[in-house]
């Protein structure tokens, strides 16, 4: 098993999992939360539809995160001027506080995940499974037939 990558991968993403909930759990947050307000902060204001491709977060859970992040102060919802039949989603500064947190948070989650490899190998896995990520994106290739 060991040998294989699917296997590897499968069983570092439990314990990457477990870490991000922990670390995330630790601070009063949740790993949506630190999606949105990240997302919010770096890129701006944008519709709940735009949020939610941004941070791939599907529909139903973007509704409750955002229900938790307003009613925690973190988060606001206002008319779009250009289309009224949408609602625009943007960070308030105590939201921006809140994503600064969770960046910290995320940062010793990441050493935590990563302790056994220095720089180059994070850089290198990093841009490894980037790769691997943006393949499998774009749809999952036949698996091939010999």
């Amino acid at each position: 098993m060991e040998q294989l990558p699917s296997w590897l991968l499968t069983q570092t993403a439990a314990f990457a999992g477990r870490l991000v909930s922990e670390g995330f759990a630790s601070t009063g947050g949740r790993g949506y939360h630190y999606r949105v307000l990240t997302s919010l902060h770096v890129d701006g204001p944008t519709s709940q539809a735009g949020l939610g491709r941004r941070t791939g977060i599907f529909p139903s859970d973007m509704v409750a995160t955002l229900n938790e992040l307003q009613a925690l102060g973190f988060t606001m919802r206002s008319v779009d001027k250009s289309d009224k039949r949408r609602y625009l989603i943007s960070i308030t500064p105590a939201g921006v506080e809140r994503a600064e947190e969770l960046s910290a948070a995320a940062e010793k989650i990441q050493d935590a995940l990563l302790a056994p490899l220095d720089d180059d190998e994070r850089h290198q896995l990093t841009a490894l499974l980037g790769k691997l990520y943006a393949h499998h994106r774009q749809g999952f290739p036949p698996l091939p037939m010999t």
